[in-house]
């Protein structure tokens, strides 16, 4: 089953907490703070594997989470980071923001891509002492990894993509030039899924075709196949156009022609500007006038034209020659530019860093702020400096201008995560 369209889940790990610690050793006197840095989160990174054609894995999978780090430990043990989580996906793939459609790489190099990173690891206590605060009782909790929802779609690489509407040959034209073995049926639609053939012209020159499934008439408009199959053309630096000169079935190959190259207008104005070559397919089966007709307007409008017939293997060669020459003068294929985040990307990740919900109930100001509870967990709450740190979180993070918007007054209950405390000014 060819699946090139998949929407996962990524979460990259989170940082481990610092740790509170003090050195304790019998005859060492205020042996001093001690706790160690927590280890960084795994991050998530997407590879190329060869070995993959097709994105079916992601649709019985599709939440991927990375290992969070470990805590630090006593003696300024830092914390293990978490391994990195690799995901292998075909040579090709484009990762987007599913919620804003933004390019975030595109897996087409050997170069890993990573997606989402791994929070940083929290500091230690040791990091806190100073001459005035020689006991700091608080640690800092580990940064939460990068979560997002992102689109897999899956662009196939290849040198010369074969266009043309259904039954007009183009399968059996990439078995006979290369060792492609698509299926070949004279019926309709016989090919479901792009069929990928390297082409090899000497010992030095080959090059990858692609026969893309059948188009017809309202394809960029979702109508036929060419609709799932038309983002497999984009990449392509060449566009072979495969035409039944005989109209055997009673087409026109002009009005196919025109057809074909409206719905690739319609889909994307970069790939209607991609070279051209039109392949009169069939020519065997057409009379001469038929041949000089549909060469005289395909000519006309510019392009190079190659009588064959795929059956019979003739023409074929000289065409293939022709394409390997062509492509020596075009740029490489096509490699996705990430793109950069949007100003609305970046304030939503910022809202959801310090979001928090107050809700009065029978007086007491109750706090939900998921974001808050590593932070607890590194303060104590009977040690002055600890208390110290925690307000400025909460003040940095605009909860007390909040409770104080909402008209409390001093000496009101406010909970956080079931620890309670008056609200002093």
């Amino acid at each position: 089953m060819f699946v090139d369209k998949a929407k996962i889940k990524i979460k990259a790990g989170n940082g481990g907490d610092g740790a509170i610690s003090f050195h304790r050793e019998k005859y060492v006197a205020a042996g001093g703070p001690d706790g160690g840095d927590g280890g960084n989160g795994g991050n998530v990174i997407f590879i190329a594997d060869d070995n993959y054609s097709s994105l079916i894995d992601f649709r019985y999978k599709r939440k991927y989470s990375a290992e969070n780090g470990q805590n630090g430990g006593a003696k300024r043990c830092t914390g293990k980071s978490a391994p990195d989580l690799i995901i292998k996906v075909p040579r090709g793939t484009i990762i987007r923001n599913s919620e804003t459609g933004r390019i975030i790489a595109d897996v087409s190099s050997d170069e890993p891509k990573i997606i989402a990173k791994g929070g940083r690891g929290g500091k230690g206590n040791m990091n806190f002492a100073t001459s005035t605060r020689q006991i700091p009782r608080f640690a800092k909790p580990g940064y939460p990894g990068e979560e997002l929802e992102v689109t897999l779609e899956l662009k196939l690489i290849a040198d010369v993509g074969l266009v043309g509407f259904p039954n007009v040959g183009k399968s059996t034209l990439i078995s006979v030039v290369s060792a492609a073995k698509p299926k070949i049926a004279n019926y309709h639609f016989t090919t479901l899924t792009p069929v990928l053939g390297v082409v090899k012209i000497d010992a030095e020159h080959s090059f990858v075709m692609a026969d893309i499934p059948g188009l017809i008439e309202g394809a960029s408009d979702g109508i036929g196949l060419g609709h799932e199959f038309l983002r497999h053309v984009e990449r392509c630096r060449l566009i072979v156009h495969v035409l039944d000169v005989s109209g055997i079935e009673g087409r026109n190959p002009i009005e196919d022609f025109n057809i074909i190259n409206e719905e690739l207008q319609n889909f994307s104005e970069d790939l209607a500007k991609c070279p051209q070559i039109v392949a009169a397919n069939k020519s065997d089966m057409a009379t001469d006038e038929q041949i000089s007709d549909l060469k005289n307007f395909i000519e006309n409008k510019g392009y190079k034209f190659f009588c064959i017939s795929a059956a019979t293997t003739a023409g074929t060669k000289e065409l293939m020659q022709a394409v390997s020459l062509e492509l020596e003068k075009l740029p490489p294929v096509k490699e996705y530019e990430a793109e950069p985040i949007t100003r609305e990307e970046l304030e939503k990740s910022i809202s959801d860093n310090n979001k928090f919900e107050i809700e009065v109930i029978d007086g007491i100001y109750y706090i939900d702020a998921p974001w808050l509870d590593p932070i607890m967990r590194t303060i104590s709450m009977d040690d002055y400096s600890s208390l110290q740190y925690f307000q400025q979180v909460l003040r940095k993070s605009g909860i007390i201008d909040k409770l104080e918007e909402m008209g409390i007054n001093e000496g009101d209950t406010v909970d956080i995560f079931g620890f309670e405390f008056d609200y002093i000014r």
